[in-house]
C-alpha cells in the first residue's frame, strides 16, 4: 500500500536522482523559452548597431544559439557528474581474485 521506497535503498537514490534531473530540465527549458521568446520579442525594441548590425539581429541569430550550445554543455557536464557520483556510491570495491583464480589453465599441471 506504501508506494513510497526505504530511504537509503536503490530505488529511493534513482528517484531523487530523477527528480534532481526533473528539475534541471524544468529549469533549462525556462532559460529556453525566454531565449527564444521573451529575449527575441524585446529585441526589436532595441535599436542600435552592434559590429554594423542592428542588435536584435545579433540577439536573434548568434546569441540564441551560443546560448543553446551552452545548455547542452551544461546538462551533459552534469549528468556526467551526476553518473560518475551514482557509480562511486553503488558500485562495490572490487574483490580480490584469490590464489587459485589467479593461476591460468594448465597450471596445476606438474
Amino acid at each position: 500500500m506504501n508506494d513510497t521506497p526505504a530511504p537509503g535503498s536503490a530505488e529511493a537514490r534513482h528517484r531523487l536522482a530523477w527528480h534532481r534531473n526533473l528539475r534541471w530540465i524544468c529549469g533549462l527549458l525556462a532559460v529556453w523559452f525566454t531565449v527564444t521568446f521573451v529575449v527575441a520579442w524585446f529585441a526589436r525594441d532595441l535599436r542600435f548597431d552592434f559590429f554594423g548590425w542592428p542588435f536584435s539581429f545579433w540577439v536573434g541569430a548568434q546569441g540564441a544559439l551560443v546560448v543553446y550550445v551552452l545548455m547542452a554543455a551544461l546538462y551533459a557536464w552534469r549528468m556526467n557528474r551526476d553518473n560518475a557520483d551514482d557509480r562511486s556510491v553503488e558500485a562495490p570495491p572490487p574483490a580480490m581474485p584469490s590464489q587459485g583464480a589467479s593461476r591460468g589453465p594448465g597450471a596445476d599441471a606438474a
